[in-house]
């Protein structure tokens, strides 16, 4: 960038008496009169008279030295300084300079530029003044400004001097910042802001040149009132994605979208003072606060509402936004793993479900002459223009009985019926493969489920009376066949076997084959549910006491 003389913002460097006066730093009293004399014949002699006052007194003179280009040979302190007029963006390139020296420069350089310099320029002569600052040694300077005192004929400096001098010119080099910032638009402030502090603190993880630390303060202390009506808003919206999560995700994600928007652009404006709190090891409190609402408001859509998909969207906001907060970040990168196996297990039962309803779904048509049609789907069982819902459905039952007509086979019949506590269907045919697939279907339909009941019915507590057999969760009522008379014996499910035969299920008393009870397959509800449970718990690893052992 370069700018015409005439259109030269007034700088420290030109308001300094050095450059009033065209004095260099070895100049003595005599020669500062003589140059005073000089200007004021056809100047504004005022103004000369004070830039000599400023220098010849002691005190005064360091400021005005500090101020200007110590340890610089007076002829390119005047060439540079007029540089630094002309071509701010030059300055920068400059080396050997002594810290201090170029500071000073930087900083004219900055005074200079325009308010249509761009966020990565400003940030670049920020960076540049905080880190010469950094370098700046009192030594140094007491040593550079007392060289040219001993030319001048000027009293020697002393080191408290020029410490209580460099805070001063440090509080000036912060608040020429500050200014240089407030001639800029917004949004071009808030992005050299944060790309100074990024850059300065690596991404967080490195102490920042302490300028950039009281700066980054005073820019906490400038937004806060943005920072505090935006945060309002945030609440605002949680407390409305909060009243109608119930309605489910159409009536939330209008609002995730709202809440997403407001929080990013709450966040641009504090990205500069997270980066800053985590150099420096600091909590700021309310990107704190805000991030663990949004993150309580994903739980609560996850546990309470089973919004899976938004809880994800709000973690990955949080992750997105608040990355400069290390607590935060760990705890919401926790909450992303659980979630995303949360959404595997839900796409998981998802798909689960689909195979299921694909498995069990059937239709066939039944009869010679007056057909009917059997349906199995989700949906329910739907025989004769009934339909049993298949959580209604409490008992099955099917069989085969061979047809003989004397003594000649002459086919198969087969049965299949299903019912809830109020009634039943019953279904007969005669061709195997079609009573086959209905058992396959039935039986992944509601036979698990039937199976899993009954076994929760016993670990209640509760009895169960099939056919001839009454059953507990330990043991099992069965007959002793006698031949007068019978009797019941309670056996211990540790003493049965189990057989079938003649389209009959028998549980026997391994200690007394006269006890034993037999249920019909075809006539008895649940039989074939009862067995697959007892097989099962016979090949229970270590033996089982109880039935339900099995569920485990």
């Amino acid at each position: 960038m370069h700018t015409n003389k005439g259109d030269l913002r007034a700088t420290a460097l030109q308001q300094n008496p050095f450059w009033l006066l065209g004095a260099s730093t070895r100049d003595d009293r005599q020669r500062l009169i003589e140059l005073t004399d000089e200007k004021s014949l056809d100047q504004d002699a005022e103004s000369f008279q004070k830039a000599r006052a400023d220098l010849i007194n002691p005190r005064t003179r360091l400021n005005a030295e500090m101020a200007w280009l110590p340890g610089v040979a007076p002829s390119r302190a005047r060439y540079l300084a007029t540089k630094a007029a002309d071509n701010p963006n030059s300055i920068g390139q400059e080396i050997g300079l002594p810290p201090l020296a170029h500071t000073n420069l930087m900083a004219a350089a900055l005074e200079g530029t325009e308010n249509q310099v761009s966020s990565r320029t400003m940030s670049q002569l920020i960076e540049q003044i905080a880190s010469l600052i950094e370098r700046c040694k009192v030594d140094d300077i007491v040593r550079d400004i007392n060289e040219d005192r001993t030319i001048a004929g000027f009293p020697l400096v002393k080191t408290a001097q020029v410490e209580t001098e460099f805070a001063d010119r440090t509080r000036s080099y912060r608040n020429m910042i500050k200014a240089a910032l407030n001639r800029l638009p917004t949004v071009v402030l808030v992005e050299a802001m944060t790309i100074t502090v990024d850059r300065l603190t690596k991404g967080g993880t490195s102490q920042a040149p302490t300028l950039i630390d009281e700066l980054v303060d005073s820019y906490e202390v400038e937004s806060q009132h943005f920072l505090q009506e935006e945060a309002t808003n945030v609440r605002t919206l949680i407390k409305a994605i909060q009243n109608v999560a119930g309605s489910g995700a159409s009536a939330v994600n209008p609002l995730i979208d709202k809440l997403g928007h407001v929080v990013q652009n709450w966040d641009q404006v504090a990205q500069p003072i997270q980066l800053s709190a985590k150099a420096r090891g600091m909590e700021h409190h309310l990107s704190h606060e805000l991030a663990y609402a949004i993150r309580s408001l994903s739980i609560d859509l996850c546990n309470t509402h089973s919004l899976l998909p938004e809880s994800q969207r709000l973690t990955n906001l949080v992750q997105a936004v608040f990355a400069e907060l290390p607590e935060v970040k760990e705890r919401v990168e926790q909450d992303s793993v659980a979630l995303e196996q949360l959404v595997r297990a839900q796409k998981k039962t998802e798909a689960e479900l689909a195979e299921w309803a694909r498995n069990i779904t059937y239709q066939v048509e039944i009869g010679l002459i007056f057909k009917h049609t059997l349906s199995i789907s989700p949906s329910g069982l739907a025989w004769k223009n009934h339909c049993y819902p298949l959580a209604n459905v409490t008992r099955v039952r099917w069989g085969a009985i061979r047809q003989s007509i004397n003594g000649i086979p002459s086919g198969t019949s087969y049965t299949v019926a299903f019912g809830d506590a109020m009634s039943e269907a019953v279904i007969e045919l005669r061709r195997e493969e079609i009573f086959s697939t209905i058992i396959e279907k039935l039986w992944h339909a509601v036979g698990t489920r039937i199976l899993i009941d009954l076994l929760k019915t016993l670990q209640a507590g509760k009895e169960l009376s099939l056919g001839n057999a009454v059953l507990r969760n330990d043991k099992v009522l069965l007959t002793k066949h006698k031949l007068f008379g019978n009797d019941s014996v309670w056996v211990s499910w540790h003493d049965t076997q189990v057989w079938t035969s003649d389209g009959q299920f028998f549980i026997g008393s391994t200690q007394d084959k006269k006890v034993y009870v037999g249920m019909s397959y075809i006539h008895v509800p649940n039989v074939h549910p009862l067995e697959q449970a007892i097989r099962m718990a016979f090949k229970h690893p270590g033996g089982f006491a109880r039935l339900s052992d099995i569920l485990s």
